[in-house]
């Protein structure tokens, strides 16, 4: 009877931790319910700390060349929001406000990047609809772009161009819409360079 009861146990603890095995805090909680002893986690503080430092690392190598990035992007490819990077969560989020967010939601971009104020400026910029364009956190695009670019600009540019002969010539030597377009502002109309 003894025997059984242990195998029981046991496979009561496994099955327990297969279930709650993902995340460490209930991992924990439930660890030091069925047994004494079982050391404390680090506080968040220090785990924090941790990855940050490594992220920093892997950003410095990637940048220096030293490391390709994961996922078998090449360095350049994608993109990272460096406070979400960083774990700085707190210079965009508020959970202690309704809306969740430092400032109001059109506002929470012009907190940390200045704002265009230019003769024309893009629509979707005038208007502060940056998450139109660009992810908040990260992206497997340049600039937390959510498409290509060339996608993304043809995504709402449906209109005929003003010069469509100029611009079929672009496309057949492989340039993009912000060779030559600012996708945010500019002095000039149409955005250009």
């Amino acid at each position: 009877m003894v025997i059984y009861r242990g195998t029981f146990i046991f496979l009561l603890g496994l099955f327990l931790m297969c279930i709650f095995g993902c995340d460490p805090v209930v991992r924990h909680k439930v660890l030091t319910t069925i047994f004494d002893g079982v050391p404390s986690p680090p506080p968040p503080e220090q785990v924090c700390a941790e990855f940050a430092e490594k992220k920093v690392a892997e950003l410095r190598d990637e940048l220096s060349g030293k490391k390709v990035a994961d996922q078998g992007k090449k360095t350049g490819e994608g993109s990272e929001h460096p406070p979400y990077t960083e774990k700085r969560c707190d210079d965009c989020h508020n959970k202690t406000k309704e809306s969740g967010f430092v400032t109001a939601k059109e506002d929470l971009c012009d907190v940390c990047h200045a704002a265009f104020k230019d003769a024309y400026v893009h629509g979707p910029v005038a208007s502060k609809a940056c998450l139109f364009c660009h992810e908040p956190h990260n992206s497997n695009f340049p600039s937390l772009l959510k498409k290509n670019p060339a996608e993304l600009c043809a995504s709402c540019h449906l209109e005929k161009r003003s010069a469509s002969a100029l611009h079929d010539k672009v496309a057949l030597k492989k340039l993009g819409c912000t060779d030559c377009h600012d996708p945010h502002y500019g002095k000039v109309p149409y955005f250009l360079k």
